[in-house]
């Protein structure tokens, strides 16, 4: 547990101080952090809970090699409390939502977080705290996976994997919102939902193989990976993408694309205003909507997470943190 230092303003955090199943997630007491140069201190009123969050928890270690004791989350919904020097675009009292740092450690299910300015941008119109909470991680991913790296165009085929998770409803929606034909991937029970989002064609991955039933796509979205991969590249035209969002290994079928005249890459999200205001405009636009399955209060999150590691959410599980008592 952290040591706190008499008279320092204190909060909140969610912490662990080893490797394991959720039961070690705990909440602490720890020292307010003080936004520097460039930086905004936010308040936090909803964090987003991400298969990178469970992921990192058990193996006690982040993509950076940050070890415990440490705070998870990247998702942040919430209102700025006070500016670091040089800040321009942000004043206390602005609502905000972002996906600070990643992949270094941003601390999110904590009453307070500090970060760059320009890693957050203004809470879209018609978003409550909660669902802006939701969205920076899955949707920036979707969008930088859909339109930075595979430059969907109008008419193009683009085949989403697990579409009904957090990445991948959202997905659906920004593809279909760049003109392209959507063939979604999920269990039965969630296609009349993905239907709703703008989904195309669909393919029930318990009953039958992508890989036997859908031909000449444009771009593939695969948040899988493994023997999906191979099975992703199969229904590629010549000159297609197949994008994965997971780190590859010596199954990645770099050879293989190259041989069916494709593109293989795996893309990391990375913290993006830009890319923050481009979503902010299709959720104004009516155009993207963000499903939360499920809401916890921050002392709750070792419940979340188990739930997220079921695999059988819709959408996304968001941690709410009740506003800051007074110091005394």
């Amino acid at each position: 547990m952290p040591q706190l230092i008499t008279g320092l303003p204190t909060m909140r955090a969610v912490s662990q101080d080893r490797a394991g199943a959720p039961d070690v997630l705990k909440v602490v007491k720890t020292e307010r952090p003080e936004p520097g140069r460039g930086e905004i201190l936010v308040r936090v009123r909803a964090a987003g809970v991400n298969p990178a969050d469970w992921k990192t928890r058990e193996r006690g270690v982040f993509a950076t090699g940050a070890t415990p004791p440490f705070t998870l989350g990247f998702d942040v919904a919430g209102a700025v409390e006070a500016v670091g020097a040089g800040v321009t675009i942000f004043q206390p009292g602005d609502e905000v939502f972002g996906m600070p740092r990643f992949p270094h450690p941003a601390g999110a299910y904590a009453e307070y977080v500090t970060a760059p300015a320009r890693h957050f941008a203004p809470r879209p119109r018609g978003l409550d705290p909660v669902q802006a909470g939701a969205m920076p991680l899955a949707a920036l991913t979707a969008w930088q996976a859909l339109v930075d790296t595979a430059h969907v165009r109008p008419g193009q085929r683009v085949l989403i994997h697990a579409a009904a998770g957090g990445v991948g409803h959202l997905a659906v929606q920004i593809a279909k919102a760049r003109g392209a034909h959507v063939i979604a991937t999920a269990s039965a029970a969630k296609h009349d939902l993905l239907r709703t989002l703008g989904a195309d064609e669909l393919i029930d991955y318990r009953t039958q193989d992508v890989a036997d039933t859908v031909r000449d796509v444009d771009v593939a979205l695969d948040s899988i990976g493994g023997p999906n991969w191979t099975r992703s590249l199969r229904t590629l035209r010549r000159g297609g993408t197949l994008v994965s969002l997971l780190p590859p290994d010596d199954t990645f079928p770099v050879q293989q694309a190259e041989k069916a005249g494709v593109t293989a890459v795996f893309m990391l999200v990375e913290p993006d205003q830009q890319g923050l205001r481009e979503i902010s405009t299709l959720v104004e636009d009516g155009r993207l909507r963000v499903i939360v399955d499920a809401e916890f209060p921050l002392e709750q999150a070792a419940q979340a997470h188990a739930l997220g590691e079921t695999g059988r959410t819709t959408g996304k599980i968001v941690l709410t943190v009740a506003p800051a008592p007074e110091q005394p």
